[in-house]
């Protein structure tokens, strides 16, 4: 299992990458720089360089709070602070699994996200 940090004013939070496509690919863009945005109250997104790959994905998912996702729709990266119903098109990559408060603060947030190790 891939483990990432994603760092935001020197706060750390830590994830772990599900062993998909989808998220290999995201981990294969890695260092990577982003501006989190809130949206909808429920997530918080970010634009990513370029798509990524969705093949074995299902067609969608219900989402959870901590969820690491790739909504495949809009390109986007989306990490969900609250529960959110299915939705096509959003494939999960992985699951926060500590720091989850440093992404709940509101508005933008610049965030810097690399791989850290393998469990």
């Amino acid at each position: 299992m891939l483990r990432i940090q994603i760092e935001v004013d020197g706060n750390r939070v830590i994830a772990a990458l599900d062993n998909s496509e989808a998220a290999r690919d995201f981990a294969s863009l890695l260092p990577l720089t982003v501006t989190l945005e809130d949206y909808a109250s429920t997530e918080k997104i970010a634009d990513l360089p370029r798509p990524l790959s969705i093949r074995g994905a299902p067609a969608g998912t219900d989402a959870q709070q901590g969820d690491l996702s790739y909504y495949a729709p809009w390109g986007n990266l989306a990490i969900f602070l609250k529960d959110f119903k299915y939705s096509e098109g959003l494939v999960k990559i992985g699951r926060i699994e500590s720091g989850m408060d440093v992404l709940r603060r509101k508005g933008g947030i610049k965030a810097s996200i690399r791989i850290v190790g393998t469990s």
